[in-house]
């Protein structure tokens, strides 16, 4: 009858360490667990660190010329509007500007054209058909240097750093992103075009085509188009101006770039350039001083 306790006593004694022992493991896994938490939280947080740190490096790209067309070199491309065939150069329909006017930016928008003027807050629609002056109307930008459209709004330039969206019905701005590049404002935004959601524009004085985020102004990449000159002037013709002049066909995806009393139309593809360029070089390439 004595054994009985000695043995419940035991048992108690074997129970009560099977418990202890099941607790200590509970508080050991919870322990880890909160420690691996952590630690992923922490990793998380270094990790977004990181990445936050890293600045977005726009693409650079050169170019290859696909076709040549005939363009006239002695047309100065804002003393009318004009539509031309492709192929042969042969003005097809012609409207003349009043000498008081010096267009700029023109783009097509449904059934109309759509045009802003150098130096003044006028702009002309016109018809896409006959080229026939549909009405005047005022804007509120500085000035008037290029146009494009996504279809639904205007995208214009006026000379500065600043892309203004206007409302295609009362030609009102309704939006404004300042062009940046690696901290740097990009002053003398031209002649512009709409690409594949961004809006790509001549940089007056520079042989550099912007493209640009139409959502904050950010420089999403370069092209690099400097070999057209050179070719050009090695060929004799030493009385171009400025490149100006970008023309995507949304049909066919082609893409076609002239400047000023240039000769030829090129139409060109893209490559990604894989060489590294020291800092600072293309914004000696591609971003002008302020005169």
């Amino acid at each position: 009858m004595a054994a009985k306790p000695r043995k419940k006593k035991l048992n108690n004694v074997s129970m009560s360490s099977s418990a202890s022992t099941r607790f200590r493991y509970k508080k050991v896994s919870v322990f880890v667990s909160l420690v691996m938490i952590f630690g992923v939280v922490y990793l998380l947080g270094v990790s977004s660190s990181i990445w936050s740190g890293v600045a977005f490096v726009p693409k650079l790209y050169a170019i290859q010329v696909v076709n040549e067309f005939p363009h006239d070199p002695s047309a100065f491309t804002q003393s009318s509007v004009r539509r031309v065939a492709l192929n042969t150069g042969k003005v097809e329909f012609l409207q003349e500007m009043d000498d008081s006017y010096f267009g700029e930016g023109l783009t097509l928008l449904e059934q109309s054209l759509f045009q802003v003027t150098w130096l003044t807050k006028t702009g002309f629609i016109y018809d896409r058909n006959d080229l026939s002056k549909i009405r005047e109307f005022t804007h509120e930008m500085e000035d008037g240097w290029g146009l494009a459209t996504n279809g639904k709004v205007l995208f214009s330039s006026d000379g500065t750093s600043a892309l203004y969206q206007l409302d295609p019905q009362t030609l009102k701005v309704i939006g404004k992103q300042v062009v940046r590049y690696n901290g740097h404002e990009v002053h003398y935004l031209n002649e512009l075009e709409f690409v594949n959601d961004e809006v790509w524009a001549n940089v007056w004085q520079t042989d550099c085509i912007a493209r640009i985020s139409q959502r904050d102004g950010s420089v999403l990449g370069w092209i690099l188009l400097p070999n057209l000159r050179k070719g050009l002037i090695e060929a004799g013709y030493h009385g171009i101006d400025v490149l100006n002049g970008i023309a995507w066909d949304t049909n066919d995806n082609r893409l076609f770039v002239t400047g000023k009393l240039w000769p030829k139309l090129y139409e060109i593809k893209l490559h990604p350039i894989k060489k590294h360029f020291d800092p600072g070089v293309i914004e000696q390439l591609c971003i002008p001083p302020i005169s």
